[in-house]
């Protein structure tokens, strides 16, 4: 940080250099080394006075400023003794040859040191541009100079200095968790986080990237989020250029990644909202519902506001108006009608009547060349807010790969910030997010896909233990919901062990007790999914068709018999048999569907009675807290049922 703080340092320095000077003309022994000592002296001495006028930058300048002083003292000290009086003091004083020279030296450190401090707050200057060179002090600790030198330059450089120590910050933070640390502790936060509002495009984007990577521990985060962060990323993510807003949504999920409390800090500075828009853009037709008085501006606001009664009961709620928005593949509008798209149009048609009880609304044609802003009515009463998230005008006109980039990210911040965030989830689902993800899931480029998936896991993960959420998100009517399931099953069904079959799986299981009975496409992929897999698969389906069955599920019985009709039976009894976390997963499954469907034939076809006794005789299931309680329940149905029969087959 640059002030005037260090100036109080600076008054003993200069004290002990203008002491030395007077003493080294007193001389009386060695006058040709202390003459010279006096003219060294002299010049740092000017260069300390030249520091006392100028605006120093405070971490290395009391570091200096020390060094400095504990030089001056040595140097007082020697000149003391050569002023001694009389034959016999002089005779019993000693001086070793090479104290002088070794005093000389530190004396052209000093003015090294201070020389480059003088020149490294000045950064921005006339040598502002140019590579500084490291004080003599620097020696033994050379990175924490090249930090400081860096940090300077942030702070008085030019825009293209700025963007250049950022990037070397940036190679600094990659490289070594220590030296992000050392960018931390030395103010470097402040800065950057000016840059990343200030700067040219490039300047942009290598400040937010630092900010991403130093945010590596919840310490670290903290500490960038009381410098601002979330505000100065919310404002750019509103207003600056779709290289730097995706760069900053990357930031987003490393620091809510890394330190998931200040999910909430980024939510109320509107970032979920913005994130949504951006991915959104050019992924769904805008059809915002959303009328609010013009002074309200949060989205907390956009929502208690639809949330009130209305005395017109063909007004749409909210949550049809989230229905109703049109798919617009991003492969254009000549794009074929899946399952998906026809869901939605479907509902569209039969709420159109209610749709028009309201008037027509503004919305943005995907390949649109301007951009949606609120509508300013005459009177000033009302405004109709887009929650696009950016009022950045010719934004279509970015190339392809900047767009996907900036997809990829927002559903990778979205993906962060949802995790284990109720009401985060909330404002993601109530938006046209999950839309969103479903489209993405379907068309969009790997990384869109693979961000969008573990996204929706998160959101399922949350809503999972959250039944409010749940049942608003995802009940069984919703068209979005219902796009959502058809496209998690379009991969789980296609079975491809790629990166989206992990967290598809992983979502479908925790939305076990959304399903209905008459949906009976679900359990049939999951139990193919139990058949020569890689342990990995094996393991996240078997918990998934977990939820489905245990206890906690009302139509425990009715998945029970769906995955026993599928041949899962077999399969499981086939698993159990193997070593590790998979057998153990599958004991627990097995015993579930004995416990629901204890009569089924097939069980006894699998022998499922035979292997669980087995089972329970081996010392590594016996351990497992919960099986002790549930395998013995399983064994004890399946005898009352099946006894005779699983004699009959020994």
């Amino acid at each position: 940080m640059m002030g005037d703080g260090v100036k109080q340092i600076l008054a003993k320095p200069i004290q002990l250099a203008d002491h030395v000077t007077k003493l080294a003309d007193d001389a009386r022994l060695f006058r040709a080394e202390c003459q010279e000592l006096k003219a060294k002296t002299e010049r740092l001495a000017a260069l300390l006075r030249q520091a006392a006028r100028a605006e120093l930058y405070e971490r290395p300048a009391r570091r200096i400023m020390d060094d400095t002083e504990q030089v001056l003292e040595k140097a007082l000290a020697l000149v003391t003794k050569c002023r001694a009086n009389g034959i016999i003091k002089q005779m019993l004083t000693i001086i070793p040859t090479g104290a002088f020279r070794k005093m000389s030296i530190g004396l052209d450190n000093s003015m090294g040191d201070v020389s480059w401090l003088l020149r490294v707050s000045a950064a921005g200057d006339e040598d502002g541009d140019m590579h500084l060179g490291l004080p003599p002090i620097a020696q033994n600790e050379p990175i924490l100079f090249l930090i400081w030198e860096q940090i300077a330059t942030l702070h008085h450089g030019s825009l293209d200095s700025r963007a250049d120590a950022a990037a070397s910050l940036v190679s600094l933070a990659r490289d070594n968790e220590r030296y992000g640390k050392l960018i931390i502790e030395e103010d470097g936060v402040g800065p950057l986080l000016r840059l990343v509002k200030e700067g040219r495009i490039e300047g942009q984007e290598n400040a937010a990237r630092a900010i991403g990577l130093l945010g590596r521990d919840p310490e670290s985060v903290e500490q960038m989020v009381l410098a601002g962060v979330c505000s100065i990323f919310s404002k750019v993510l509103k207003e600056g250029p779709m290289k730097v807003q995706a760069m900053i949504a990357w930031a987003v999920s490393e620091l809510a990644g890394n330190h998931p409390k200040c999910q909430d800090v980024f939510a109320q500075n509107h970032v979920v909202r913005l994130l949504v828009g951006h991915l959104a853009f050019e992924t769904v037709q805008e059809h915002s519902k959303y009328v609010i008085p013009a002074k309200v501006t949060s989205i907390h606001s956009v929502v208690m506001a639809n949330n009130a009664p209305t005395n017109n009961p063909s007004e749409p709620s909210p949550i049809d108006s989230l229905e109703q928005t049109v798919v617009q593949h991003p492969i254009g509008s000549h794009a074929s009608k899946n399952k998906m798209l026809a869901i939605v149009q479907s509902t569209m048609a039969a709420n159109s009547g209610k749709g028009q009880a309201q008037g027509p609304l503004p919305s943005v044609p995907t390949n649109s060349s301007t951009n949606h802003h609120p509508s300013h009515p005459a009177n000033g009463r009302q405004t109709q807010i887009s929650l696009s998230g950016t009022s950045i005008k010719g934004r279509e006109f970015e190339d392809p790969a900047t767009k996907t980039y900036m997809k990829a990210m927002a559903a990778r911040a979205l993906w962060q910030l949802a995790r284990g965030n109720s009401a985060i989830c909330k404002s993601i689902t109530e938006s046209k997010a999950l839309l969103c993800f479903a489209v993405l899931l379907e068309k969009g480029e790997e990384e869109v896909q693979f961000n969008s998936a573990m996204a929706l896991m998160e959101i399922t993960r949350v809503a999972e233990e959250d039944p409010d959420l749940r049942r608003a998100a995802f009940k069984p009517t919703s068209p979005t919901a219902r796009a959502v399931v058809d496209q998690l099953l379009r991969i789980v069904d296609k079975a491809e062990y790629d990166d989206l079959l992990v967290p598809c799986i992983s979502a479908i299981g925790c939305l076990s007790r959304t399903f209905r009975t008459t949906e009976t496409g679900i359990i049939r992929p999951l139990v193919r999914l139990l058949e020569d897999r890689e342990e990995l698969i094996m393991q996240e389906a078997i918990n998934a068709l977990t939820k489905f069955v245990c206890s906690d599920n009302y139509l425990r019985v009715h998945h029970s018999k769906a995955i026993v009709e599928a041949g899962g039976a077999r399969s499981l009894v086939q698993l159990i048999y193997f070593a590790g976390q998979v057998q153990i997963a599958a004991i627990i499954l097995l015993s579930y569907i004995a416990v629901s469907v204890p009569e089924s034939e097939a069980l006894a076809d699998a022998e499922a009675l035979p292997v669980l006794e087995w089972a329970s005789k081996q010392p590594s299931v016996a351990q497992v807290s919960g099986v002790d309680i549930l395998l013995p329940e399983a064994k004890a149905r399946l005898e009352l049922y099946q006894s005779r029969g699983a004699r009959a087959y020994h």
